[in-house]
């Protein structure tokens, strides 16, 4: 879900060529220097290389202009909270941690592909209660009961309406591009990251179920390495059960399907 906020980029597109460093070469020089020059011992001169050009955008988008002019990254929250009131009605505010959303929500989105996530760098609340398993022992397994406490957020991820959620990503776009340069990306691209995190949400596996449990210490595991070895992002999408996950598949190749200019087969 936190993948909803992504892309169109108000991108100047980037400067793509450099231009070659030329040596000045002297003639002229007496026949003296010219005697003496074949008389010294041969320095290796390195060759003047092209200085590498900045990354491609792989997934630019057609720029639209926000309705009013946008606030500094630093006092955007109270505006981009009334802008996702006007696509979400008041569905979100229960979830939504209102501070530093867009900074939170580039954080959170750059890290679903790794092994762990800050949870306090969320945008949204983490759901509620306790993991519950069937049986102990090598018999252990995930509770299906588990399922049902997504199922507040998969509802409102279900109704969203991905064009406005796209539109609403196109105007704050500037604003997610400068919060993901500060993350230590300065030649990097937000949009093109959230397309590449989206195609690993979408590689998730498919887990039907009954899904083993290990508890080696305090917090559960899956019993499976493979599973227990996905990043972050795969792993929440597994815990929410088979059915919650294929409606936010669902929703991801929407939005990607609005902001990717490549397809899944292509993108890198």
């Amino acid at each position: 879900m936190e993948d909803e906020q992504k892309k169109w980029l108000y991108w100047a597109i980037p400067v793509v060529v450099a231009v070659a460093i030329g040596a000045a070469l002297y003639y002229g020089r007496s026949h003296r220097q010219a005697e003496q020059a074949k008389q010294a011992p041969a320095v290796a001169v390195p060759e003047a290389t092209t200085p590498a050009a900045e990354p491609p955008i792989r997934n630019p988008v057609a720029e639209t202009p926000p309705p009013k002019p946008l606030p500094p990254l630093a006092d955007s929250d109270p505006s981009l909270q009334e802008s996702l009131s006007g696509v979400f009605g008041r569905a979100l505010e229960p979830f939504l941690v209102p501070k530093n959303i867009v900074r939170h929500t580039v954080v959170t989105i750059d890290n679903l592909p790794r092994k762990k996530t800050a949870v306090q760098m969320w945008p949204v609340k983490p759901i509620g209660g306790e993991v519950l398993a069937k049986g102990d022992g090598e018999e252990m397994t995930l509770d299906a009961s588990n399922y049902a406490r997504y199922e507040p957020v998969i509802k409102i991820v279900q109704n969203m309406d991905t064009s406005q959620v796209a539109t609403l990503y196109k105007q704050y776009y500037p604003l997610f591009q400068e919060a993901y340069v500060s993350l230590g990306y300065p030649d990097g691209y937000f949009n093109d990251r959230l397309v590449e995190v989206i195609d690993h949400l979408l590689a998730t596996p498919d887990v039907p179920g009954p899904i083993k449990l290990k508890r080696p210490s305090v917090n559960f595991e899956f019993a499976d390495a493979e599973l227990e070895g996905l990043s972050s992002g795969q792993k929440l999408l597994i815990r929410m059960g088979s059915a919650n996950a294929a409606i936010v598949k669902g929703k991801l190749r929407e939005l990607r399907g609005a902001i990717a200019k490549q397809d899944a087969a292509t993108s890198r």
